[in-house]
């Protein structure tokens, strides 16, 4: 994954305002000629969970028609969902594996320990939906108009 310092943070913040809920939320972008998901900007959205908030979220077909919108708006893709992990790590759980629906996504788990937000990975779904794969953080300057 590509991203800039400054999307990492708003992440970590996300994670922080959720707190003790999980919070999340869609990373928009575009594929790299050599299959990179290059997270351009964010997009916020709602714990749609009913209940146990503090360990789930939800995504309703709403939610990401609404990324999806407003990725095309701005000439993106949806390339990843982000979400936090309230006083546990930052790596997915077995509900993260069960529930991931797309390959080829890079899925951002940020670490919230007490309200602070610490650890943020990031991982890639197996093509056959049986495991993550640890996508490595390749920071990069902000784009300027």
């Amino acid at each position: 994954m590509e991203t800039t310092e400054s999307l990492l943070d708003a992440i970590r913040q996300h994670g922080a305002d959720a707190y003790p809920e999980e919070g999340c939320g869609f990373l928009l972008g575009t594929v790299t000629d050599d299959g990179t998901n290059r997270v351009t900007t964010l997009h916020r959205a709602a714990n749609r969970h009913a209940e146990n908030r503090q360990r789930r979220y939800a995504l309703t077909a709403d939610d990401y028609r609404d990324a999806d919108a407003a990725a095309q708006d701005q000439e993106l893709d949806v390339v990843g969902v982000y979400h936090s992990h309230p006083d546990h790590p930052a790596r997915p759980s077995e509900t993260d594996l069960e529930e991931a629906p797309f390959p080829g996504y890079t899925y951002v788990i940020v670490a919230v320990h007490d309200g602070t937000p610490e650890a943020l990975t990031a991982w890639i779904l197996a093509p056959d939906r049986s495991e993550f794969h640890r996508d490595e953080i390749d920071l990069h300057a902000p784009e300027t108009a």
